[in-house]
């Protein structure tokens, strides 16, 4: 991977800007921690749907564009300029049920890539699921899937998709389930490597420090272990 420290001047020499998005979820908000700390870009952008109350020194050089994502036609302002755009936005169906999450899983972050792309972004990094498959009889899966394979076509200079398996945070919504699910795969990790699971800041450390290669295709998708590299 080389020396990071010195990818990441170079990178800051060529004064490139980004946009976030779904920076109030878990993965969301340590990718921009790790985007602000590493002072990577000389203009970094959240959109979401209200304003984020944050702290912390490099908060102020952060941009927030609030959308109704609705009618994200209407803000399309909010994407042009950016050499870069991060996107963590999802949702559950529990939370939001079947359409409601395919409304936010796909329709939301396909409209905003195309906006994106319309206002000159170069590279677009998606966080998916271990397991997208658009051909696939799982609903969650299918629509991961299919958002990789609607947002691929739409030609960026580089589309880089993470599918991390089970996100190991103590998420504040989480049900006994997963809660567990996520006890036993982070005792099992403690152990030995999984492709099964993934500390959240790990993920999001990977997007940041991906950002700085060169990728040997214009697309590429990471699995669970090649973000564990990345971001370990």
């Amino acid at each position: 991977m080389g020396d990071v420290k010195a990818l990441e001047e170079n990178f800051r020499l060529q004064n490139k800007s980004c946009f976030i998005l779904g920076g109030s979820g878990e993965t969301g908000k340590l990718l921009l921690q790790e985007v602000l700390g590493r002072r990577l870009f000389s203009r970094v952008t959240l959109i979401g749907r209200r304003t984020l109350s944050l702290q912390g020194p490099e908060s102020g050089e952060l941009v927030q564009e609030v959308v109704d994502f609705e009618k994200l036609e209407e803000f399309a302002a909010a994407f042009q300029g950016h050499d870069v755009g991060y996107c963590c936005l999802g949702t559950t169906r529990a939370k939001s049920g079947a359409d409601g999450f395919v409304r936010v899983d796909h329709d939301y972050v396909l409209k905003a890539a195309e906006l994106a792309k319309a206002g000159g972004c170069q590279q677009f990094h998606l966080e998916s699921s271990r397991g997208a498959n658009k051909d696939s009889s799982f609903l969650y899966l299918r629509v991961k899937g299919q958002v990789e394979a609607d947002v691929g076509a739409l030609g960026f200079d580089r589309f880089s998709v993470y599918r991390p398996g089970v996100l190991l945070v103590d998420r504040a919504e989480s049900r006994p389930g997963e809660w567990l699910s996520r006890k036993v795969l982070g005792a099992l990790r403690a152990v030995a490597p999984t492709s099964m699971a993934i500390p959240i800041q790990t993920v999001g450390r990977a997007m940041v420090t991906n950002t700085l290669l060169q990728p040997e295709a214009k697309t590429e998708i990471l699995e669970n272990n090649d973000i564990s590299r990345l971001g370990g």
